[in-house]
């Protein structure tokens, strides 16, 4: 008797049915990458989240302007930049020009917008000198009483034929914002117990040069511990700047300042190094108060060489900002005989200017990755006057747990031990703040710091990104 004929299955045509059935191999699902434009948006309104958040601890608010106009913004991730709501900073009258008589007579003939409102001058406000603020009057239609009207403004002194920048808004300075805030990320582990980039050979280099690190204040243990030894004798500018930092739950920028003196101090070990606590609001800083920071910073204290900022931000129509602009002039800044400003370049990969880094007498610092390629989260354009190495930088950085808040690394927690990898243009600044710190003391060169950058750059290779414009390289990669 016959076999009765039975189907035939191989693994083959067992697979084929499981794949029809299932479109995904169990042991392969499919990866689902985060929209590149939506994790830069949720990025941004965390970060401006923190600076809020900050702002509101000491009972203050900051406004957001939009991209789209003279409006704010609807969203926290659409911010162009930050300023203080409902003020505006204005040139003050001279001998030679009544700037502030000018601004008052734009709300005398704008009956329409006003009535008879008009800004109140706020002299309970410490200022430099030749700058004041007001509090901007509600409009008619009610548009942003500061963006809007100043654009007016704007609008009404080119009908009459004047010239120059009467009023700003009080733009928020920070160490971080729009797209990517300085830094460029969240502090990492590193990978070793040594500082990137090393300590200079030439234990000397930098002796006599006075710096001002112009941040978030200094973490002293820092300066204390002899793991990170090179840090020793840098000091706060007063116990205000002495930052406060819990060990189970490291802040947000916590050890900003630090990280930043502790390269300068790798590039000049000698430099004498004072750092200010002037960004405590979630890294971030009214113009008006950094002002007022500064003007105490270059006249009751150490009279510093060089000033290192690794801070800054967009300012409306690419303006700049008022204040930094009127105080610089007072000081002897724009020309160099008060002190020399490195100030970093900011890390939204924009051609469009970072302001004070932006201003022609400021030092301005784009960020290049350890090949010597422009970082991609570097600002770039004619206005970056010179690039170091920004990415992956290992260097001094408050003991203990920190939990990451910025996507996509969200809830990670890491632990730190004296040092920490970070990225940013905020941190390739001190790179050249340094360079130039030890090209002054190797030349014995205390009275122009503009002449000690030029020989650094003289010295220093063109970078070989086209991205860079042909501007040099300074320090190590």
């Amino acid at each position: 008797m016959s076999e009765s004929s039975r189907p035939s299955f191989s693994l083959r045509d067992i697979l084929a049915q499981i794949r029809r059935r299932f479109p995904w191999p169990p042991i392969k699902p499919p990866i689902v990458r985060p929209d590149p434009d939506e994790l830069a948006a949720e990025l941004l309104s965390v970060q401006v989240g923190v600076i809020r958040r900050g702002f509101r601890k000491r009972g203050d608010d900051v406004a957001v302007a939009g991209h789209d106009g003279p409006r704010r913004a609807e969203k926290d991730a659409d911010a162009a930049y930050l300023f203080q709501p409902g003020v505006a900073l204005v040139r003050d009258n001279t001998d030679q020009r009544q700037y502030f008589q000018e601004f008052i007579d734009f709300f005398g003939r704008r009956d329409d917008l006003f009535d008879d409102r008009g800004p109140v001058r706020r002299d309970d406000v410490r200022l430099p000198d030749g700058l004041v603020m007001v509090e901007m009057p509600a409009r008619n239609d009610e548009a942003d009483a500061v963006l809007k009207t100043l654009e007016d403004l704007d609008e009404d002194r080119r009908a009459q034929g004047l010239d120059g920048v009467v009023a700003q808004p009080d733009h928020v300075l920070y160490v971080t914002i729009y797209g990517k805030m300085c830094p460029a990320t969240e502090p990492e582990e590193p990978g070793h117990t040594e500082p990137v980039p090393a300590i200079a050979g030439d234990a000397s280099a930098g002796d006599g040069v006075r710096v001002s690190v112009v941040d978030t204040g200094l973490w002293v243990q820092a300066t204390k511990s002899p793991d990170t030894d090179w840090l020793a004798g840098v000091t706060p500018a007063d116990q205000d700047d002495v930052e406060n930092v819990s060990s189970s739950a490291i802040h947000e920028y916590a050890g900003h300042g630090t990280f930043v003196a502790g390269i300068i101090r790798c590039l000049a070990p000698r430099t004498t190094i004072e750092v200010e606590g002037a960004l405590p609001n979630g890294g971030a800083v009214f113009e008006s108060r950094l002002c007022e920071e500064l003007r105490e910073a270059l006249t009751d204290r150490s009279d510093p060489h060089l000033i290192s900022i690794s801070a800054g931000t967009h300012t409306r129509a690419n303006l700049g900002l008022l204040g930094f602009e009127i105080l610089a002039e007072n000081l002897g800044l724009t020309d160099g005989t008060k002190g020399l400003v490195v100030a970093a370049a900011g890390n939204d990969s924009s051609d469009q200017p970072f302001y004070p880094a932006a201003f022609p007498w400021v030092v301005s610092v784009g960020a290049l990755d350890e090949e010597g390629f422009v970082a991609d989260y570097s600002n770039y354009g004619p206005w970056v006057d010179v690039w170091a190495r920004g990415s992956n930088l290992v260097n001094a950085f408050p003991g203990g747990t920190y939990t990451c808040y910025e996507p996509p690394n969200k809830g990670q927690v890491r632990n730190f031990k004296h040092l920490a990898q970070w990225s940013g243009t905020s941190f390739a600044t001190p790179i050249v703040t340094g360079a130039i710190a030890a090209q002054m003391s190797a030349t014995g060169n205390f009275d122009d710091p503009k002449k000690a950058l030029d020989q650094v750059e003289k010295a220093a290779p063109t970078c070989k990104d086209a991205k860079a414009g042909g501007g040099k390289h300074l320090g190590p990669l």
